[in-house]
């Protein structure tokens, strides 16, 4: 049987894998894999293991890390640097998962000079240098419409050239200037729209700052790839570029697949 422990012991660094079939059951809990391009998989894994190799998974609050959940939680941060390379995620090693939402102390001085403390409810949080905080969910009870390892991913890259702001380390081949100013066109729109009451597809959570606008946006690009483009093209272009990847030609690809089926085409 499969142990994820034998990936790292008396093998030579590039010797040992983690099988097929394992990555297959793997994918199967994630239902937007089916976005992914098949030929884009190996080096998807390739990349998650190298994730394997280079972090360390802890559980909190008594929660057993199992294998599924640091295969799961690897290859789904390897969506967000199959273009970028493993080395994006460099100068931080934990990830510590809980069991469900979690709360994190927080103090907040007001204009008068006085501390509050709170403790606030959260799904995740990535620490600036240092770890990333995840809560689990199995596949069956999974909240719909978010994906707190993308998201906090994502701010992981945001974070990787400076505090996040929306503005990851981009290659040098993409335009930061497009990128400034294609994102700020498209936060003030979508602020708008929440603040008028519109009810949105994509998380009104992504009007809290540009960094989680960024956040939110890497979600969407995987989970709602068509939704996202069809309301801001400019914006999924330059996530496709950053990614790597068309998820809204794989998502289109999934639809009509599933359509023929449903009419016997």
């Amino acid at each position: 049987m499969f142990r994820l422990r034998d990936l790292f012991r008396g093998a030579p660094h590039n010797d040992a894998a983690v099988e097929e079939d394992v990555w297959t059951w793997i994918e199967s809990d994630l239902p937007f894999f089916d976005f992914v391009p098949a030929e884009l998989r190996p080096r998807l894994r390739q990349i998650a293991t190298g994730i394997l190799r280079s972090k360390e998974f802890h559980g909190a609050q008594g929660l057993e890390v199992t294998d599924r959940m640091m295969l799961s939680i690897a290859l789904q941060a390897s969506l967000l640097v199959l273009r970028l390379g493993e080395a994006s995620y460099r100068g931080w090693v934990g990830i510590v998962i809980y069991p469900g939402d979690f709360v994190i102390p927080r103090s907040i001085m007001d204009e008068d000079g006085v501390v509050h403390e709170y403790d606030e409810p959260v799904l995740g949080e990535a620490w600036e240098g240092g770890p990333v905080l995840l809560s689990w969910f199995p596949p069956e009870t999974r909240p719909d419409a978010l994906n707190v390892v993308l998201h906090e991913f994502a701010h992981k890259l945001d974070m990787a050239n400076g505090g996040a702001d929306g503005f990851p380390l981009l290659p040098p081949d993409m335009d930061r200037t497009a990128w400034s100013e294609s994102f700020a066109y498209a936060y003030a729109d979508f602020c708008q729209r929440v603040d008028s009451g519109e009810h949105t597809a994509i998380d009104p959570y992504a009007c809290e700052s540009p960094a989680e606008f960024f956040a939110v946006l890497s979600e969407t690009f995987f989970l709602m790839p068509l939704r996202l483009r069809a309301e801001y093209p400019q914006v999924y272009a330059l996530l496709a570029e950053l990614y790597g990847i068309d998820t809204a030609e794989g998502e289109a690809a999934v639809v009509a697949r599933r359509w023929r089926m449903d009419h016997g085409a």
